[in-house]
């Protein structure tokens, strides 16, 4: 849908308060009225931006795997070696944890919301599937499924452990993936 003509960033901030909801409150705590609220726009303007809630859902989500995907694509594409992309990895899962405790939240609401709901299971899966294709420009198809599982898992748990294992244990773990026998 067309943006209104005097405030042309309104549906991008309704996108991103409604990120910042479910980050505080959940998925189940969203709603068009607090929504409307927390971006500071009229609550007419849900329904003229979006059809409902389901849609907003959707596209917040798309957009948020839109930027982890970014992070894969910043660190793979500067990697010019095996070596080098290894270690990309190793930065992804170190970033991925030790970053902003809005992302941790929002893939979890996301993957709940994906185990329930078969269309966010789709945007799942283009997700995966993205981060996948990125990895494969360094390692092959098996190993990429593999690395991204890993990224995954080791990601959350160093962002919920109480005491986070070092850089050297994650080199270690990709290396294993990453190495033939």
């Amino acid at each position: 849908m067309a943006t209104g003509h005097t405030d042309p960033q309104r549906r991008e901030r309704i996108l991103c308060a409604a990120l910042d909801h479910i980050a505080d409150e959940g998925v189940a705590g969203v709603s068009h009225r607090k929504v409307a609220a927390r971006a500071g726009v009229p609550l007419g303007s849900m329904t003229y931006h979006f059809k409902g809630i389901d849609e907003l859902l959707h596209e917040a989500f798309s957009r948020f795997a839109d930027h982890v995907a970014a992070l894969f694509e910043l660190r793979l594409d500067a990697a010019d070696s095996p070596e080098r992309a290894r270690e990309a990895v190793t930065d992804l899962i170190h970033e991925l944890s030790g970053g902003p405790q809005r992302d941790l939240i929002l893939t979890h609401e996301l993957y709940t919301l994906a185990a329930r709901r078969p269309e966010y299971r789709e945007l799942t899966h283009r997700w995966m599937l993205r981060s996948r294709q990125l990895l494969e420009r360094h390692f092959d198809a098996g190993t990429a499924r593999q690395l991204d599982a890993l990224i995954e898992g080791l990601a959350l748990h160093r962002a919920l452990d109480t005491a986070p294992h070092d850089r050297q244990l994650t080199r270690e773990a990709v290396r294993r993936v990453t190495t033939t026998a």
